[in-house]
């Protein structure tokens, strides 16, 4: 017999159609639950769970009238309407009564005291006084700087006491001011035996007197410039204040029933208030009731600018 072929196995043949070998994998593990920390809450100066402390690199301070009296002083200074406004007073009280001044004789100075020439400056100079009074406040809601200002403010009543105290400054200072230079520019120009010489009285109310009653008046334009909100109207309204008790009771005199109310309103019409502290006639008193007539209504008329800007919304 042939001898036989040792026996050889067959290579191992991986079948294509058999799956690759499948390695087991573990899963990966969930991590445990911590619970969730809150974070205190507090002032930012406290110190977080973790945390240093945080301190604010903008100052924070509590703010206070001064703060809204810089800001409004910052604001009336810098707008071009004040400037011209109390530029064309002063040139109307100074100029107009130096020129009276100038043109009058020594004995036109008899009866009547030496500060009468700052009398017609004022009467004309007070309509300035009024419409910057107005535009303190109106202007701010026309631009919609009010917004601003209230935003930054939010206290409405200080932002108005610091807009009155500031303008009622400014004005008062200024009309004093021009008033004590013409009374002396005036009393230097005419003296002697045949003049009568002005009295301490008279002074104060030719001064502080005219001062204080144009800068009540420009209080009163700023109260009813917040309470209407709008220029044209408030100074519109002031306007017919000042001018009508001055036109209104030629007319009611006319009535015999109507007299008194005429002669009463013609008592405490600008013109006549300022006729009064000026002392131009021995007839009037010394004005200052009319002055006080005048603070009661501007008084009235800021408490109702108080209580509508803190009703009303912007």
């Amino acid at each position: 017999m042939p001898p036989q072929a040792p026996h050889q196995t067959a290579p191992h043949q991986t079948n294509p159609y058999q799956a690759a070998p499948h390695h087991h994998t573990q899963p990966p593990q969930p991590q445990p639950h911590q619970p969730h920390q809150q974070m205190p809450s507090g002032p930012p100066s406290q110190p977080y769970a973790g945390v240093g402390p945080y301190t604010s690199p903008i100052p924070v301070r509590r703010t206070s009238l001064g703060n809204a009296l810089a800001s409004e002083w910052t604001k009336i200074k810098s707008v071009r309407s004040t400037i011209w406004t109390l530029s064309v007073m002063v040139a109307l009280v100074i100029g107009i009564g130096l020129l009276v001044a100038a043109t009058t004789a020594d004995s036109d100075y008899d009866t009547v005291p030496t500060t009468l020439p700052g009398f017609f400056g004022t009467l004309l100079g007070q309509l300035c006084v009024v419409t910057l009074g107005v535009l303190v406040i109106t202007s701010e809601y026309s631009t919609g700087m009010i917004r601003t200002t209230l935003t930054a403010c939010p206290q409405r009543s200080r932002v108005l006491t610091a807009k009155a105290l500031v303008f009622f400054t400014l004005s008062f200072t200024i009309t004093t001011v021009a008033l004590v230079l013409v009374a002396y520019a005036s009393m230097g120009m005419h003296s002697g035996p045949a003049v009568a010489e002005p009295t301490g009285d008279q002074i104060l109310g030719a001064t502080v007197g005219a001062g204080l009653y144009v800068s009540l008046l420009g209080l009163l334009s700023l109260a009813v410039g917040a309470i209407l909100r709008h220029s044209a109207g408030a100074i519109t309204t002031m306007l017919g204040v000042v001018l009508l008790p001055s036109i209104l009771p030629a007319f009611l005199m006319m009535s015999d029933s109507l007299r008194d109310l005429g002669s009463k309103m013609l008592e405490y019409s600008s013109p006549q208030s300022l006729a009064s502290l000026f002392q131009i006639d021995d007839s009037l008193n010394n004005g200052w009731p009319q002055l006080s007539v005048l603070a009661g209504i501007t008084a009235a008329a800021m408490i109702a600018a108080y209580a509508l800007l803190e009703k009303r919304d912007v």
